[in-house]
């Protein structure tokens, strides 16, 4: 990529200083986050583990779905033999209840369930909010009420509420996963399409928008060209927070039986059948709800700070008390000091031209 340069003067010498780029400014003000740092590793490491979970599972040399019946005691309904539920050099995190699967194998291949479902429904959410916002914006004024007003009927769906009623009509026999990841995409689009919409109405008054529009480029020419540039730092905050949300979505319908459904592992899921063994075995309720609790939290903080970043206004936030600007330019304290020096003749042209006059 080609860096564009900047000529400043400094001490009457001309300085050529390549600016720096916009993903290089994302990066200077994200490093001055740690806790959005922080949560970019968590999140880092937990989809790492989600993508290596059948190599991390035959490393331990188990499955999420074959059953133990041996490691469970029947006469007490269930529970796992041994202590801490279980846990052992072959179950590094114990056993489930009554049938005996392996925890471990269980939390990581849930991970991949959990992510997966949250990140491809946030890409489906983003793709069709895109599309409408932008479509309304330079449509002309049917088209913006048209699709407005669908966009408000979409908004003020109660989620929840429509995701439980399309789960429960569709046969069983579609993959859960896919169908979860198709409704929260299809429903909650909303948002964002008001977003873009109301973004690239800014800036289609924008001189470079104008003068492409007039020079006979097409309405989808423009936007590819000119409003999606414009409109990458909105979308990717709100993508950035929309992740978590959808997780916790996507647990909450597993929890009330319409989401994952068994021997297919998921967070949400293994809360549902963990809810009536927190006293004899606490461990199966608070893996997966830890797990959940630290990557909701962690792309919750990493949202907040990738919506930092990308604000233009952060720049001057971040250069206060920094003295930037009296090392790279005419600063407060040295533009007024060689000032002082030039108009109160204590500099040394002022002291010559003192001299001359003198003499």
């Amino acid at each position: 990529m080609s860096e564009a340069s900047t000529v400043s003067r400094t001490a009457g010498t001309d300085t050529t200083v390549p600016a720096v780029s916009g993903a290089r400014q994302f990066w200077r003000r994200l490093r001055t986050q740690r806790a959005a740092l922080v949560a970019a590793v968590v999140v880092a490491l937990l989809v790492l583990v989600a993508l290596a979970a059948p190599l991390l599972t035959a490393v331990e040399g188990q499955d999420p779905t074959t059953y133990h019946p041996s490691l469970v005691d029947s006469a007490r309904g269930g529970v796992p033999i041994g202590r801490f539920g279980g846990i052992s050099g072959d179950h590094w995190l114990g056993v489930e209840p009554q049938t005996g699967r392996d925890l471990f194998a269980r939390l990581v291949h849930g991970a991949r369930v959990s992510l997966g479902v949250a990140l491809t429904a946030t890409l489906v959410q983003i793709l069709i909010g895109v599309v409408v916002g932008v479509a309304a914006a330079l449509g002309n004024r049917w088209v913006d009420q048209l699709l407005s007003r669908a966009t408000d009927i979409i908004v003020a769906m109660p989620l929840m509420i429509m995701a439980l009623a399309l789960l429960a009509i569709v046969p069983s026999a579609f993959p859960r996963p896919v169908l979860v990841t198709l409704v929260i995409g299809l429903i909650a689009w909303g948002s964002i399409a008001k977003i873009v919409r109301a973004q690239t109405l800014t800036l289609k008054g924008l001189d470079h928008v104008a003068a492409a529009r007039l020079s006979g480029w097409g309405p989808w020419h423009v936007a590819r060209r000119e409003l999606l540039p414009g409109l990458a730092a909105p979308v990717i905050t709100y993508a950035a927070l929309l992740v978590p949300m959808n997780i916790s979505v996507e647990a909450a319908l597993s929890f009330l039986g319409v989401g994952v459904k068994p021997p297919t592992p998921s967070w949400g899921q293994m809360l549902t059948s963990a809810d009536v063994w927190y006293q004899a075995a606490p461990q199966y309720l608070l893996l997966p709800a830890g797990a959940l609790f630290v990557t909701v939290l962690a792309l919750t903080v990493l949202g907040d700070g990738v919506r930092t970043a990308l604000d233009p206004r952060a720049a001057s936030r971040l250069g206060v008390g920094t003295g930037r600007g009296r090392a790279g330019g005419p600063g407060r304290g040295t533009g007024r000091s060689n000032g002082a020096r030039d108009s109160g003749g204590r500099g040394p042209a002022g002291g010559a031209a003192q001299k001359e006059d003198t003499a």
